[in-house]
């Protein structure tokens, strides 16, 4: 354990010069990178399609290739996914990560390269201890293991030629060897897909270990953690982990997780670092401990782009680089990959808070959505369940708006819908059921939070009085015209709003 300690300390300094040479070079390390990338996939289909070329400028790019949607790729992808080769990226590709629906999709299957996994996610963690390790250089975080919380599907087969899951397991699969040495559980247990008998397992065979931080969506961490304590008696996690010091986490918002963590790990010097991993990429580490910003990662074989949010429905809206990106304005992020995805809008918003470097929050999705605990519930799912829940039962929904319930000490976390009907159903507890399993049935991250109760209870959905949507239009001052409510939101502001007026 101490050789493997050195080298990732030496590493770790060669590694933070890198960092700063892209802090201080933006443009020029994205412009290399782009450049890389089309010399690198020009003899594909896509390329071909596409015109690559050694030479190819970023505005003969933008100019040729327009902007991608799930449904834009997903031909090829299911073209790669029966074991075709060389059509968008010129290396094997056989991973695909599978993660929630789009509106014509319950599930995304995002192609995963080798290069991805090398030169993205796995730098992505590796930089993530990289920077920690300079923050704080007194740090015992490398002498024990890091205990990661993965997904809890395994890897599938499809067709004999391509295997999916959620990321997590498929980086688990592709972990090196050496990495075996610094981290728990097994990645037997890791892939348990199902989540109860996975708890217990992880629970037994990490309570033993000098864990020193631990990795995964906040949601999910809490449960655990809820876990931990139930299984042994303790009073708090620094009892079984004393010498536990960092939680890496990201997916969801942590803010409203943070004093829950605090409760069950009362320690000064625990520290909590936000990372921005996706199934399409590792975008962003929080690399200052005093903000909640990330540093935007330049040279992980991802082009970025960005579009102003208010010009997203322009048919040609203007397209931005890293070089004139403004601070404190809302941009959907456009990615080129080194999974062969070409200017494919990922559907997240992001504002810059520092251009020197670059340095972000993400702002929300390019369509309204709840994703407080990782289900990723977008508008179009809400919309299709409550159509067949009212197709089921005879109602007639008016008006209606949804939020997340966070978790607390005393329960686990749900949604909570207000709903004003024109007509109500015939059977207002079957509504809700239909409505809750039509959900899962539209979107697999939904139905793996719900699975079991684990970690999403039943919504709530209440029925509210006539005129309550109005009333609260009215206080907006938004009466007519355009306006609309959210139909959903991460936070409770338009839920509570509405219910302040209802109970006045």
């Amino acid at each position: 354990m101490a050789v493997i300690n050195s080298i990732v300390n030496w590493l770790n300094i060669k590694r933070i010069y890198n960092i700063d040479l892209f802090m201080k070079y933006p443009f020029n390390v994205q412009k290399e990178t782009f450049s890389k990338l089309i010399s690198f996939a020009k003899n594909t289909e896509w390329g071909l399609k596409y015109g690559y070329h050694d030479e190819m400028s970023i505005a003969e790019f933008q100019k040729s290739v327009p902007i991608q949607s799930y449904e834009d790729i997903k031909p090829f992808v299911d073209r790669l996914r029966s074991g075709e080769q060389n059509l968008t990226w010129p290396s094997e590709i056989k991973w695909f990560a599978k993660s929630s629906g789009t509106t014509n999709d319950k599930s995304k299957f995002v192609p995963v390269s080798n290069e991805a996994l090398e030169d993205c996610h796995f730098r992505g963690g590796k930089d993530t201890l990289a920077i920690y390790c300079n923050n704080f250089p007194d740090t015992n975080v490398l002498k024990g293991k890091a205990l990661i919380l993965g997904g809890s599907h395994q890897i599938n087969n499809f067709s004999n030629q391509s295997y999916y899951g959620d990321l997590s397991a498929i980086l688990i699969e592709n972990m090196p060897f050496w990495a075996t040495f610094i981290r728990t559980p097994s990645s037997k247990i890791s892939l348990i897909p199902e989540w109860e008998e996975k708890l217990e397992k992880l629970t037994e065979h990490t309570i033993g270990e000098n864990v020193t931080n631990i990795s995964g969506v906040p949601s999910w961490g809490l449960v655990f953690l809820k876990y931990v304590l139930e299984y042994t008696g303790k009073n708090n996690i620094l009892e079984v982990w004393p010498n536990l010091e960092l939680f890496i986490h990201g997916g969801v918002s942590f803010l409203p997780y943070k004093d829950q963590f605090q409760a069950f790990i009362p320690s000064p010097n625990m520290r909590y670092m936000e990372t921005y991993n996706a199934s399409e990429g590792f975008f962003g580490i929080q690399n200052d401990p005093n903000s909640r910003d990330m540093l935007l990662m330049l040279d992980y074989g991802v082009f970025y782009e960005f579009i102003l949010l208010e010009d997203l429905e322009k048919e040609n809206p203007h397209v931005y680089t890293i070089a004139d990106v403004e601070l404190n304005k809302n941009y959907a992020i456009i990615i080129s990959t080194n999974s062969g995805l070409w200017r494919y809008m990922i559907g997240d918003t992001i504002y810059f808070t520092s251009l020197s470097p670059h340095k972000f929050k993400i702002s929300g999705r390019t369509k309204h959505f709840i994703n407080a605990f990782g289900e990723e519930v977008i508008v179009d799912n809400a919309e299709k369940a409550l159509m067949h829940a009212c197709e089921k039962t005879g109602a007639i929904v008016k008006e209606y708006t949804a939020a997340p319930v966070f978790m607390d000490n005393r329960a686990k976390g749900s949604h909570e819908w207000l709903i004003e009907f024109e007509r109500a159903p015939d059977d207002f507890e079957n509504f809700k059921i239909i409505l809750d399993k039509s959900l899962q049935e539209l979107n697999s991250d939904y139905e793996a939070k719900r699975y079991m109760d684990m970690n999403l209870i039943p919504p709530k959905i209440q029925s509210v009085p006539q005129g309550s949507f109005y009333k609260w239009f009215k206080s907006k001052g938004k009466l007519g015209g355009q306006n609309k409510m959210p139909r959903l939101s991460n936070d409770r502001k338009y839920v509570e709003e509405l219910l302040a007026i209802i109970n006045s």
